[in-house]
């Protein structure tokens, strides 16, 4: 997810919205170990520490924090949450002929 949508869903987003992100992602992430999407020294098990371990539903987190939060677990947020991505054009079937030599 690109940071400006992150940002946007930051804006909107409750904090029982992102709870459940959480939730979703400790049930469904397998590989803790892959590398952060918001900081490529980290781990996801480093990122998860950071940002949701302590995650408190009653606490007015700044937008910067919940933009981080989406971004590096942004795929785990409820179907009606997340950014509608832009469909795939056709693919273009380009026109072919055998070329014609003059000899």
């Amino acid at each position: 997810m690109r940071r400006s949508e992150a940002k946007e869903i930051a804006q909107k987003i409750t904090n029982t919205e992102l709870k459940q992100m959480f939730d979703n992602a400790r049930a469904n992430i397998k590989n803790w170990e892959a590398v952060s999407i918001v900081n490529k020294s980290f781990t996801k098990g480093v990122a998860w520490n950071i940002l949701a371990k302590d995650f408190d539903i009653n606490h007015n987190y700044i937008t910067l924090s919940k933009t981080n939060m989406i971004r590096e677990f942004g795929e785990y947020l409820p179907e009606a949450l997340k950014p509608i991505k832009n469909k795939i054009k056709n693919k273009i079937i380009p026109v072919h002929r055998e070329p014609e030599f003059n000899d």
